[in-house]
């Protein structure tokens, strides 16, 4: 068994993602060398893997804006950080439209689980802060789903 080039930049887009949760996690904070980082390697992975710039690229590219602007909202509602937002419109670059809804999928799943046991927790400690999320750990296991399950070089039958 070999290890090809797209399973090593998986392996980088994972460790990427493992340190942007932990960031998040202890300081609430995604920066932004990071998210340009995965959104850079993106690029990197689009030439390696052969992706064609029409339509393929121009499609990731199109995709990834339309999330980004989509999740921005929620950053102008207070519903979510810009890290968050930044990170999820770069993970958006690496993937094609069938494994992006899955990450989203199991980035909600994730970010609920996530939220109900923030909440449950503070419930217990009524005198506490109200809870912020670290929904970078939500975005990370969506991402890490993908790549888990062999959907970011998988093509699509």
């Amino acid at each position: 068994m070999s290890i090809q080039i797209p399973d090593l930049f998986g392996i980088l887009l994972a460790v990427l993602l493992l340190m942007a949760a932990w960031t998040d996690i202890r300081t609430r904070t995604i920066s932004n060398e990071l998210n340009a980082a995965i959104a850079l390697l993106a690029i990197v992975f689009w030439w390696i893997a052969g992706e064609a710039l029409w339509p393929d690229v121009a499609l990731r590219i199109g995709v990834a804006l339309a999330i980004f602007a989509l999740f921005a909202v929620l950053f102008m509602l207070r519903m979510m950080g810009g890290g968050d937002v930044k990170m999820i419109g770069a993970l958006a670059l690496w993937l094609p439209f069938h494994a992006l809804i899955a990450m989203l999928t199991v980035m909600a799943l994730a970010g609920g689980a996530i939220t109900l046991g923030l909440l449950i927790r503070q419930r217990w400690r009524p005198n506490a802060d109200r809870p912020e999320v670290p929904y970078g750990v939500a975005i990370a296991i969506g991402g890490l789903w993908v790549i888990a399950n062999g959907l970011l070089t998988t093509p699509v039958a």
